[in-house]
């Protein structure tokens, strides 16, 4: 989307963003959960917080507190920043879950089979498969996904098939901008 001239508010970004070292986000994140949320250099330690957080609904939703204002703060911050009559995408990965959806004009889900994403965790971002499981069992259903959402682009292929779809819904979104 980036590709074809949207501009691109990414939640999980400023998630990172907002727990980096010296921020008030991390020092609540310790305050909350202890010193052993941190590696050696006082940056988090994500998997240590995975481990607590998808063990554990209130730990995760203590999490959340701490986090998602941040997000929606500094995401709204880069939406009124964002140029006149610009195509904003927000990459919210957890939109169904913190009942966001409604406030777009579109809602755009991806999907893909759960054991491709499994997959994805534990090849791409180091996550342990179990780990991996646990973190799609607490996230919303792939039904509740596709209810909220105007469009479903299928991620269950090649990478090119995806650009297509992608490349379809952007000229569909131009022509519905009159563009």
């Amino acid at each position: 989307m980036a590709d074809g001239g949207a501009q691109i508010i990414d939640a999980d970004r400023i998630a990172r963003e907002v727990l980096e070292p010296g921020t008030e986000g991390l020092g609540e994140v310790v305050s909350a959960f202890g010193e052993e949320v941190l590696d050696a250099d006082g940056a988090l330690d994500r998997p240590a917080l995975g481990r607590i957080v998808f063990a554990d609904e209130a730990a995760r939703e203590r999490l959340n507190g701490i986090v998602h204002p941040r997000v929606r703060a500094e995401s709204r911050r880069r939406l009124q920043a964002a140029a006149p009559g610009s195509v904003v995408v927000e990459d919210i990965p957890l939109l169904v879950e913190t009942g966001q959806q409604d406030r777009f004009d579109v809602v755009v889900v991806v999907r893909a089979p759960e054991e491709e994403r499994v997959r994805r965790l534990v090849e791409d971002r180091g996550v342990d498969a179990a780990d991996a499981r646990a973190r799609l069992a607490a996230q919303a259903s792939d039904a509740e996904r596709a209810a909220a959402a105007d469009v479903v682009l299928d991620n269950d292929s090649t990478r090119a098939a995806l650009e297509a779809q992608v490349d379809e819904l952007m000229e569909a979104l131009r022509r519905r901008l009159g563009r």
